[in-house]
């Protein structure tokens, strides 16, 4: 069976990480933040197995929760925008080079 066309998702990737950040900074309320981030990598990681496999998906899922994790202690070096702005910019990257480009 052929796989499937890529349906993008470095908007996705993007909007859960930023979206997640902005969420959790606005309102104050950490876990709605985590709401944002979780809603939109499960939105990814459902694409990403369509088109791309379990392997994949596994691989990119783990990169985006550890971009996530390691923004953490990156914000402590560098100020927290910088530091959502580069593990975005890593997720999105993975996201684009290993599903949406293919």
């Amino acid at each position: 069976m052929a796989k499937k066309e890529a349906e993008p998702t470095t908007g996705l990737v993007v909007a859960g990480m930023i979206g997640g950040y902005v969420s959790a900074r606005v309102t104050k309320v950490r876990p709605l933040g985590g709401v944002v981030l979780g809603a939109a990598g499960i939105a990814a990681g459902r694409r990403w197995h369509r088109h791309s496999g379990p392997g994949t998906t596994a691989l990119l899922s783990t990169i985006y929760l550890g971009a996530f994790g390691m923004s953490h202690p990156l914000a402590k070096k560098i100020g927290a925008w910088p530091s959502v702005l580069v593990s975005t910019a890593a997720a999105a990257g993975a996201a684009w080079v290993l599903n949406d480009s293919k």
